[in-house]
C-alpha cells in the first residue's frame, strides 16, 4: 500500500531574531499525529519591526487551515493504488506496479525508489541480452535466426562413409549426374549405357517397377542411387528428387529415357561439344532409323552441332522458335546447371508426362536458339519401347497404353494454357498490353 504524504510551504516573520523564515510542513495520512516542519531558506531582513501584528496572525492561521486540510484530503485517499494510476511506460516501463504494491507496501519512498532501480538495471541487462538475438532477413527462409556462417543451403548427392574423417569421404567428386528412369525389362540397355560412363558421373535410377534391389547384378548398381515409386514418370520424380539445390554441385545434368541406344554415343565427348559451342539445354542427334517425330532433332551427318532445321510448311512461324530452333525432345535432354534451375521450376506438380514441356524449355535462356542446340557428331537410337505406356490401366474399354497417351495430350494443352494465361497475367500487372502467345 501506498500512503500519500501532504506537504504545504509556508512562510512566517520570527520577531525574535528578526527574520523571515520559509518552511515545509508535511502531513503522513498513515501517521496523521505526526507532523514534519523542516526549513527550507531563511534569509535575512532588515527594518521589518514596522510589519502589523495581523500579517503575522494571518500567516498562521493560513497554514493551520493547510494542516487540517491537508490531513483530511490525506483521509480521503488512504489507499490509492499505482496500478489504478494510468502513469506512462516511459516513466515505468515493464514494471508489475501490483507486485510493488504488495512486497514493498510497508517501505519508505526511499526504499521504494531503491526497487525501482533495481528493476530499470535488470531491464537494461534483459534489453543487452535481447540484443544478442540473431535474426538476418537475407538467410533463406526459415532459416533466419542462424547466423550465415553455419548455413548449408545446397546439398548433393554424394554417398559417403560411416566412419571416418567427413573431409577424406570424396577421393573423386563427380561433375555430372545422369538419370535415367527404369524398368527391370531395360536393365541390359542401362547397363550398357553405365558402362560408357566414367567416374565424373553419379548415376541416378529411378525405378517405376519398384524392382530396385534386383539391379544388384550389376556391380556399378551397388554404388548407384536409387529411388523407387510405382508408376511414376521421370519428370515426377525429377520435380521431387532433382531440386536445384540438390544438383548444384553438377555441371550438367542428363535426364534419359531408359530405351536408347548408346553404341555412337562418350558422354565426356559429348561435354566437350556442348562446353564448344555453349548450349546450356541440348540433346544427342537421334540416327535416321530412330522413331522420331521433329526434324529438329535428327542427326545431321555433316556437323558437330545443329541449332536450327527446316521443318514442314506451316510448322514453324518463326525459323527463330520451335520447332525450327530453340528445341530439344523430353526423352533425352542435358541441362546445365543454371539451364535446370530454371526449368526445374517451370515443371508443374501435377503435369507428369512433361508433355508441351519441350517448346517452352527456350524461356530459360537468353538468346535461346544460340544456347540450345543437337550434338550431331554423338548419337543415340531411339528404340521407341511403350515401356511406360504399359503401367497405365485399361479403363471404358481402352488399353493401358491408350488411357496414358490421352493424358499426355490433355496435359500438353493445360500446360500450354497455363504458360499463355501467367504471362498475359504478368503484363498486365506491368501494365503491358500482352504480346501474342509463344507458348504453343
Amino acid at each position: 500500500m501506498i500512503y500519500i504524504w501532504v506537504s504545504f510551504i509556508y512562510t512566517y516573520y520570527d520577531l525574535t531574531n528578526n527574520q523571515t523564515l520559509i518552511c515545509r510542513v508535511a502531513i503522513s495520512s498513515k501517521d496523521s499525529d505526526k507532523t514534519m516542519v523542516t526549513p527550507i531558506r531563511k534569509s535575512m531582513t532588515s527594518n521589518w519591526h514596522t510589519r502589523r501584528t495581523n500579517e503575522t496572525m494571518r500567516l498562521l492561521v493560513t497554514t493551520i487551515v493547510g494542516v487540517i486540510f491537508g490531513f483530511f484530503l490525506g483521509v480521503s485517499f488512504p489507499a490509492l493504488s499505482l496500478t489504478k494510476v494510468n502513469i506512462s511506460s516511459n516513466i515505468f516501463p515493464s514494471i508489475d506496479l501490483s507486485y510493488i504494491e504488495d512486497k514493498y507496501s510497508g517501505l519508505s519512498t526511499q526504499a521504494l525508489l531503491n526497487v525501482w532501480s533495481s528493476l530499470k538495471g535488470r531491464r537494461g541487462f534483459s534489453r543487452k541480452f535481447n540484443n544478442t538475438k540473431i535474426w538476418v532477413p537475407t538467410n533463406p527462409r526459415g532459416a533466419e535466426r542462424l547466423p550465415p556462417g553455419v548455413i548449408v543451403a545446397e546439398s548433393d548427392l554424394y554417398t559417403r562413409r560411416l566412419w571416418g574423417l567427413p573431409g577424406e569421404d570424396l577421393i573423386v567428386k563427380p561433375r555430372y549426374l545422369f538419370t535415367f528412369t527404369v524398368g527391370y525389362e531395360q536393365r541390359y540397355n542401362i547397363d550398357a549405357a553405365v558402362k560408357k560412363l566414367s567416374e565424373n558421373f553419379t548415376i541416378l535410377l529411378f525405378h517405376y517397377d519398384g524392382r530396385a534391389s534386383e539391379w544388384d547384378e550389376f556391380e556399378w548398381s551397388k554404388r548407384s542411387i536409387h529411388v523407387s515409386v510405382r508408376k511414376q514418370t521421370k519428370w515426377w520424380y525429377a520435380k521431387r528428387f532433382l531440386h536445384p539445390d540438390i544438383v548444384a554441385p553438377f555441371d550438367y545434368v542428363f535426364i534419359w529415357d531408359e530405351d536408347l541406344g548408346v553404341e555412337n554415343f562418350d558422354a565426356e565427348e559429348y561435354i566437350k561439344l556442348v562446353r564448344k559451342h555453349g548450349l546450356d539445354i541440348s540433346q544427342p542427334g537421334l540416327s535416321l532409323d530412330s522413331g522420331m517425330t521433329w526434324q529438329m532433332t535428327r542427326r545431321q551427318e555433316e556437323s558437330e552441332v545443329h541449332k536450327d532445321t527446316e521443318e514442314r510448311p506451316g510448322w514453324c512461324t518463326d525459323p527463330h522458335l520451335p520447332p525450327c530452333a530453340a528445341f530439344v525432345e523430353i526423352m533425352a535432354p542435358v541441362f546445365s546447371r543454371d539451364a535446370w534451375r530454371c526449368v526445374w521450376h517451370m515443371i508443374q506438380n501435377d503435369l507428369v508426362h512433361g508433355w508441351g514441356l519441350d517448346f517452352a524449355l527456350r524461356k530459360c535462356v537468353e538468346p535461346a536458339h544460340e544456347k540450345i542446340g543437337v550434338v550431331d557428331s554423338q548419337w543415340i537410337v531411339h528404340q521407341t519401347v511403350p515401356s511406360l505406356g504399359n503401367q497405365g490401366k485399361a479403363e471404358k474399354g481402352k488399353a493401358p497404353w491408350e488411357g496414358v497417351r490421352e493424358r499426355c495430350r490433355n496435359e500438353w494443352t493445360l500446360f500450354q494454357d497455363r504458360m499463355t494465361a501467367a504471362e498475359k497475367a504478368y503484363f498486365i500487372s506491368m501494365g503491358i498490353d500482352p504480346p501474342n502467345s509463344t507458348s504453343r
